[in-house]
Formats: structure tokens, C-alpha cells, sequence
């Protein structure tokens, strides 16, 4: 029986996680693109079971990234808008 990559099935979590969890979630997709890329060499030159789940982590991983680049822009956009706005200053 042949045995699923555990950096696939790493780099699919960071994937997910990278997606949920805000702000932290651009640390964890950066580093399960990189895993999952790792992953994806590995099963080739192995012949283990995983390509999906590697593959899934990248798309997961590049998803959670994108999502937070937008999150990180509307937050930096919200601050700029209040501190141009606020008549105090």
C-alpha cells in the first residue's frame, strides 16, 4: 500500500488555514505554497499518493495569500481614509 505525502497533506492545511485566519493567514500560505511545491517534486520522484492534496494546497495557499494582500489593502485604505477625513487633526 502506498502512503500519502505528509507535506501534501501539510501544505493543504496551511492552504485552508491561510484563508480563515486574518493577517497571520499570509505567513501560513507563503510558507504552504512552498511546501506544496516541495510536495509536488517529492511525489513525483517518489511515486506516493498525494499529487490532489498538494495540488489543492496550492491552490489554497494562493487563494488564502490574494485574500489577505485584499484584506491588508482595505485596512491600510480604512486608516488613510480616517486619518485624511478626521476634522481633529
Amino acid at each position: 500500500m502506498e502512503k500519502t505525502n505528509n507535506k501534501a497533506i501539510v501544505s493543504l492545511t496551511l492552504g485552508v488555514l491561510s484563508i480563515i485566519i486574518p493577517y497571520i493567514g499570509l505567513i501560513l500560505g507563503i510558507i504552504g505554497l512552498i511546501i506544496s511545491s516541495k510536495s509536488i517534486k517529492e511525489i513525483d520522484r517518489t511515486n506516493e499518493k498525494g499529487r490532489g492534496l498538494a495540488i489543492s494546497g496550492r491552490v489554497c495557499s494562493i487563494v488564502g495569500i490574494c485574500f489577505q494582500f485584499l484584506l491588508i489593502l482595505i485596512l491600510v485604505l480604512s486608516i488613510s481614509m480616517f486619518v485624511i477625513t478626521d476634522p481633529s487633526m
